[in-house]
């Protein structure tokens, strides 16, 4: 006999957890700008960048992200000041070229998008709705 149920279960649960997934955070607002300077690294991340490079030789099977970020973690806080110095400098470094950077993306915000940009996007637009169309519709032969 065929097992009535067992399917309809499977699918309430799969149901259920699709519900239980919430929109990603900070849904509102513009969608990310491919163009935007990414934020600069803290002190922190600095280090870790060092860090992940010599742990991975010391430890080379250890493929858990999370190990070598509590690792690192843990490292970062038994530092001292003079220890973290260097990072911090390179934070504050990178933190200086990004206000830099955004100044220049912000301007360019201000100037607006470039006439020709906008139209070469909806042109590409249309010519791949007609391609797909002509090509399930003709019949070659």
């Amino acid at each position: 006999s065929i097992m009535k149920g067992g399917k309809s279960k499977t699918e309430t649960r799969n149901a259920k957890l699709s519900v239980t997934k919430k929109p990603a955070k900070g849904g509102k607002g513009a969608a990310k700008d491919p163009n935007k300077p990414k934020r600069p690294s803290s002190a922190f991340f600095v280090f870790m960048e060092d860090f992940r490079e010599t742990y991975k030789k010391e430890h080379p099977k250890n493929k858990s992200v999370a190990a070598v970020g509590k690792a690192g973690g843990e490292k970062w806080k038994s530092l001292s000041d003079s220890e973290k110095a260097p990072y911090v400098a390179k934070a504050d470094k990178r933190k200086v070229e990004y206000e830099k950077n955004m100044k220049a993306y912000n301007k360019k915000l201000e100037e607006g998008p470039k006439e020709d940009e906008e139209s070469d996007k909806s042109v590409s637009e249309v010519n791949d709705e007609d391609d797909a169309e002509d090509g399930s519709e003709e019949v070659w032969g």
